[in-house]
């Protein structure tokens, strides 16, 4: 049986983060503390990122009898795609390259370029939870 409470609570807190972040651009916030809330996001998406590639190979793999899924996210993505578990494999190789991105991004343009991604990969993340666990999100 497959444990989604990692996963689970790494999208509450990415979501609960970005709204944060979305709403305080309407408020009167020093650069500073807007930059540590994009900051916190983007950390955010990345550790959101790591935990649903690897439970969506245990997924593949557990429930859908998979034998030798990769270990990388991308040929993850795409078999999760062929299985008809979302839509479109070119949005889930964008937030790949984001996630690779931001982790190698010093000057702040790419945490910008993921930070644009974020509505629709939180969106996506919690319709392929309720794919993988069958329950709605709450």
């Amino acid at each position: 049986m497959i444990d989604y409470d990692k996963f689970n609570r790494s999208l509450k807190h990415l979501e609960l983060q970005f709204a944060n972040y979305s709403s305080s651009r309407e408020r009167d916030l020093p650069e500073l503390d807007r930059e540590a809330l994009a900051e916190s996001v983007v950390h955010r998406f990345e550790t959101c990122y790591d935990c649903l590639w690897k439970i969506l190979k245990r997924y593949l793999m557990e429930e859908l009898g998979i034998p030798d899924v990769p270990n990388s996210p991308k040929p993850i993505f795409r078999l999760g795609f062929e299985n008809k578990l979302f839509p479109s494999v070119e949005r889930w190789l964008g937030y790949a390259q984001a996630r690779v991105d931001t982790s190698h991004d010093y000057s702040g343009e790419k945490a910008e370029e993921c930070l644009k991604l974020m509505g629709d990969f939180i969106d996506d993340a919690i319709d392929l939870y309720q794919t993988m666990t069958g329950a709605r999100w709450a």
